[in-house]
């Protein structure tokens, strides 16, 4: 949804086109949460998919990179990516502001993969936990699923430029249960604390960030941050990717758990992340935001 970077302007018609743009988001919201959760994910869905997500320039970013990535594909079949990729985005978004229904669902998954026995021997044994994933179906599914089995998973979140739209924002995500922190200093502090006590944390590391390593993501170089791993080597935690997969109905998820990255150094650890969300965007295409500036190497 909201782009975290806007471009410089104004100051009052910034504060003015931010008031705008949350009203409009608000009154969206608002609308959707009164009708039944079915028909209110499908019908923001289908406003990100063919009016918002156009209009906003996603739907030509997202064609564009499916076009680098997936070059063989044939046009129609880059389309129907990049419309079912833009469908996600919205199921996700109105999922993630259903804070009873979503959270309720998603406590009946029953999580999978070589990755739960692991998590649960290190809630046993008191050892940190680094949940890493990308933005690939609806990863708050799999968190809610977790919170739902008494963990408590704490999220790192990025402020949005918008501070209107920030401020609910940030409820959604405390709404699904464990500690949010921002990035930045201001966060650091109970993040740490969090994994210090042999807490769980989900990070999000599919997003360009400038100055980090070059690392190849789905055949190209992509700035990735080292942090995830950084942190797990700094406090002996586990990294573990996963996933929240969105299934052919579009409402239903399954909650995956692969196995933990071994400890080596940060670049090779990271690489592993990168080749993990690699090929489950390989294998399901559609579920992946195409829509975030991932490749932006010649911008550094």
């Amino acid at each position: 949804m909201p782009d975290p970077k806007t471009p410089a302007q104004d100051p009052f018609l910034r504060r003015a086109g931010h008031y705008l743009t949350n009203a409009a988001i608000v009154g969206l919201i608002r609308f959707a949460l009164a009708i039944p959760y079915r028909a209110r994910v499908a019908f923001v869905g289908w406003v990100v998919q063919h009016l918002l997500g156009p209009l906003a320039g996603y739907a030509a970013r997202a064609r564009d990179n499916v076009s680098m990535i997936l070059p063989a594909l044939s046009e129609a079949d880059r389309n129907r990516i990049v419309s079912r990729c833009l469908n996600n985005v919205g199921r996700s978004f109105i999922e993630n502001y259903s804070a009873k229904e979503f959270p309720k669902r998603m406590a009946q998954l029953a999580p999978s993969g070589p990755g739960v026995a692991a998590l649960e021997r290190a809630a046993e044994t008191g050892q940190a936990v680094i949940l890493v994933t990308g933005h690939y179906g609806n990863y708050e599914a799999a968190r809610a699923c977790l919170v739902a089995r008494g963990y408590d998973i704490g999220g790192l979140y990025r402020d949005m430029k918008n501070p209107y739209f920030n401020a609910h924002y940030v409820k959604t995500m405390e709404a699904f249960g464990g500690p949010v922190f921002p990035q930045g200093r201001r966060g650091t502090a109970g993040f740490v604390r969090h994994l210090k006590e042999g807490g769980q944390l989900v990070l999000l590391f599919d997003q360009h960030v400038f100055g980090a390593p070059a690392l190849d993501f789905l055949g190209e170089p992509a700035n990735t941050a080292l942090s995830a791993a950084e942190l797990a080597l700094r406090y002996d935690a586990l990294l573990i990717p996963f996933y929240g997969i969105r299934q052919p109905d579009g409402i239903s998820f399954e909650a995956v758990f692969e196995s933990p990255v071994v400890h080596t150094d940060p670049a090779t650890m990271t690489q592993a992340l990168n080749d993990s969300l690699a090929a489950r965007i390989r294998a399901d295409p559609e579920q992946w935001f195409w829509v975030h500036r991932r490749w932006r190497i010649h911008d550094n």
